[in-house]
Formats: C-alpha cells, sequence, structure tokens
C-alpha cells in the first residue's frame, strides 16, 4: 500500500507546476510550454488528457516534471497552489520564498519549501501535509481526542505519519508503554528529522519503535488484541489509499485492538466531501460494535480549511469519545509538556470537537453514536 504517509492524495497528482529555475527566475521557461504543447498535439485521436495535462495546455504552463516541483504556479510565479480533482473549483495558494528540498522517493515526490506566512511546508505529490504555524491543530487533535478518551493506554499504533508529529503528541501521555509506527516512505521520515524537528521529535522518544514498510500488511501481522488504541493518519480514499477506507482494513484494526481500545483515522472535509465521509461511517458501523462518532477541527492550509476524524471504539468497556474520561491535564507528563506546550488541543476543544454544523447532522446523525442521556 502506497503513500501511507500522505494526510490526502491527490487524484490528479500535480496540476499547475514551475521548473526549477522559474522560482529564482519569477516565469517559466517559454521553449518548454512549447515543446509540452508539441507532444500534447502528437497523441492520437480521441486519447485522454490527464489533469496536469488539460491545465497545462489551458494555462500554457509546464507540466510536472518527474522531479517533484508540485503545484508551483506559472500562472502566478512564485507561489504554491495546491490543486486537485478531491476539491475541484478551489485551490489555496501559498507564497513560496524559497525551496529547500525536493526528491522523489519510491513511491512520491517530496518538497520543502519556506512559505512567506506559515513557515516550512512539507508537500507530497502536490499537496501539503504539514505546516510549522498550522500542524499543531491536525497533530493533536488525531491524537488526543482518541487517547484522552480511554483511561491509561499504554500501547498505541500508528500507521503514517511519517513526519513524527503524532508521535510527538503520544508522548506526552505518561501512561503509554510502547508506541509502534508503520510508516512506508523512508524519505518522508529523513526529510521531516531534517527539515522539521521540532515535529521530527517524537521520534527520540525511546518508547517508540519504527518500522519501515507497508502498514496493511503490517496490520495482518499484528496479534489480535494487541493496541489500546491505533491512529491512521492515512491519504484520501481514492488510488492506492481505498483499501485504507474500506472494511477489510476495518475488520483488521479492530482485530488489533483489544476490547474496548479506539481507532481515530483522518476523515476528510466536511464541505467538500460528505459522500464519502458516509462511506467512510456507514463502513464504521459494520465494523466496530463499540463507539461510532465524527469529529473536525481547523487546518487552515487543508482543502476548505478543515479535516475530520473518525473515531471508533471495539466492543467491550464502552467508550464515551464526547466526555474524555482521560482529561489530557491528568493524562500528560508535566516535565515534557513544559518543554513543548500544546498549541490547540484542550478539554474545551475536545468537547467541541463533535459539535456537527446543521447540514452535517442531517447526514451523519443518524449514523452516529448519540450522547449519553443525561
Amino acid at each position: 500500500m502506497l503513500l501511507l504517509s500522505s494526510r490526502r492524495y491527490l487524484l490528479a497528482r500535480s496540476c499547475s507546476l514551475l521548473r526549477i529555475h522559474a522560482i529564482a527566475m519569477g516565469g517559466h521557461n517559454n521553449s518548454d510550454v512549447g515543446e509540452q504543447q508539441q507532444q500534447a498535439a502528437k497523441k492520437p485521436a480521441g486519447s485522454s488528457l490527464n489533469a496536469a495535462e488539460l491545465i497545462a495546455q489551458s494555462a500554457n504552463a509546464t507540466p510536472a516534471p518527474s522531479t517533484a516541483r508540485a503545484n508551483l504556479s506559472s500562472i502566478v510565479p512564485g507561489w504554491f497552489s495546491e490543486i486537485s480533482a478531491m476539491w475541484p473549483g478551489e485551490a489555496h495558494s501559498l507564497k513560496v520564498e524559497k525551496v529547500l528540498f525536493e526528491g522523489k522517493s519510491d513511491y512520491q515526490d517530496v518538497v520543502v519549501f519556506e512559505s512567506a506566512t506559515y513557515g516550512r511546508v512539507l508537500v507530497l505529490d502536490g499537496v501539503i501535509q504539514l505546516t510549522q504555524r498550522d500542524e499543531c491543530a491536525y497533530q493533536e487533535m488525531i491524537t488526543h481526542l482518541p487517547l484522552c478518551s480511554i483511561p491509561n493506554p499504554k500501547k498505541v499504533l500508528v500507521v503514517g505519519g511519517g513526519d513524527g508529529g503524532v508521535l510527538r503528541e503520544i508522548a506526552r501521555h505518561k501512561s503509554v508503554d510502547q508506541i509502534d509506527i508503520c510508516e512506508i516512505d523512508k524519505m518522508v521520515v529523513d526529510v521531516a528529522k531534517e527539515f522539521f524537528p521540532d515535529v521530527a521529535v517524537g521520534f527520540e522518544d525511546p518508547r517508540v519503535n519504527l518500522h519501515i514498510g507497508d502498514g496493511v500488511a503490517f496490520l495482518r501481522e499484528v496479534p489480535e488484541g494487541t493496541y489500546d488504541a491505533i491512529i491512521v493518519d492515512s491519504s484520501d480514499p481514492v488510488g492506492p489509499a481505498q483499501a485504507l477506507f474500506e472494511r477489510p482494513f476495518y475488520r483488521t484494526l479492530d482485530q488489533a485492538l483489544r476490547p474496548g481500545g479506539v481507532i481515530c483515522t483522518q476523515a476528510e472535509s466536511l464541505w467538500v466531501h460528505m459522500p464519502i465521509i458516509k462511506n467512510i461511517v456507514s463502513a464504521c458501523r459494520h465494523t466496530f460494535k463499540g463507539s461510532i462518532n465524527y469529529a473536525w477541527t481547523s487546518v487552515p492550509t487543508y482543502p476548505s480549511g478543515l479535516i475530520g476524524f473518525m473515531l471508533c471504539s471495539k466492543a467491550g468497556p464502552a467508550v464515551n469519545f464526547l466526555e474524555p474520561c482521560n482529561p489530557i491535564d491528568q493524562a500528560i507528563d508535566p516535565e515534557k509538556s513544559s518543554r513543548r506546550p500544546m498549541k490547540f488541543y484542550n478539554s474545551a476543544m475536545h468537547a467541541a470537537a463533535f459539535s456537527l454544523p446543521q447540514f452535517a447532522k442531517v447526514e451523519l446523525e443518524h449514523l452516529l453514536t448519540p450522547p449519553p442521556s443525561s
């Protein structure tokens, strides 16, 4: 399974892009554009163009090279624009001050750049994974929502999450004895350690065991009932990551949990992905026999400015995700938190994350576990 390190998978990998020298020169190479147009003209009649080629032709942009200069716009030189069929008709853009790294691993293109307003930015296959400014919202919420909902979690697994941010947050919990992470792309781990040390610091905790490999295959080998919590920092349910949002994978997660154990997975945006979210909730209802809940948080550099989380528990001791039984002030190691205070999560944010806007309640409320009666 590919791209377990990615938070979101680009359906059309890269769209409007700029060659390496364009950032420095402030423009694109017109000879390259003409060359690409000639190549497009040679396509057999009736053959289809992919999204990158269509946008390149319409905007006279240089299509994506294989060296990861993903979505640096040739229309407005010096800007990164995240364009995808997963969020049609919109694109979030960041001004690029300097490209710090670009490479191509066995699985994906990897780019790091310094932005004007969000600090350093990690991009995989043309899609923003994190920025220094707002990564706290995603990392803290996807971690503490599940871990603060069960008493004394001891064994935790992370699938994906190669930047190390989720590890950093798990390591705050003093009850945790073992943190396993399975990340398929070693380049993501190495790049995070070099360019995002405040995020990748999670790898330094002695409780962390890093496994480089396929997360799906890893889970198949896990003995039943191993983990108290599993956090799936996954990509979008399209292309190679689709299996991570289907019933067989959820059954594997359920088997790896101890009774009453919990999972938390990335679960898309309420504004742009409601049909996908309903499918996720439906699949979870057929698999997990405990609680089923949906939460969300604000992440400005993600599509529509927010991201959701699916939280489920295995049959066993009851779990009420809406009211944390393991409050963060009691769960964390005070010494670790004083060195790196949290920036986003607190108990009030935990409770608020499960409040759905009316349009989402209409679509999802009947599928979710109702709050306990007072």
